[in-house]
């Protein structure tokens, strides 16, 4: 039988990551390429084939514990090697919650 992974056609047009929100609280977190989460995109395990890009998601897929939901987003190296996010969507969730989370008194 086969995985729904390997059933799934997965086309990057150039670099790329992935990136989930940790178990635990929430937090937008990226595939390293110690084969953890880090905060950081910077730290993030960079893609930019196909085959690659399916490895790394199978891998942070088995990893359930730490993370939940992990796809692969498109990123951008600029200024010498510095990695931005690719997407609106990405830039959005690299910057943290867009609502204040305090609970009011």
């Amino acid at each position: 039988m086969t995985s729904p992974l390997e059933q799934k056609k997965i086309r990057i047009t150039g670099p790329s990551v992935v990136t989930a929100n940790r178990t635990w609280d929430g937090a937008v977190v990226y595939r390293t390429a110690q084969k953890g989460w880090s905060t950081e995109l910077s730290d993030s395990a960079i893609v930019s084939t196909s085959d690659d890009a399916r490895a790394l998601l199978a891998e942070a897929t088995a990893d359930d514990v730490g993370a939940v939901g992990p796809y692969i987003a498109p990123v951008e190296i600029k200024d010498g090697g510095k990695v931005k996010p690719g997407n609106l969507r990405e830039q959005i969730r690299a910057k943290g919650v867009t609502i204040d989370l305090q609970v009011p008194a």
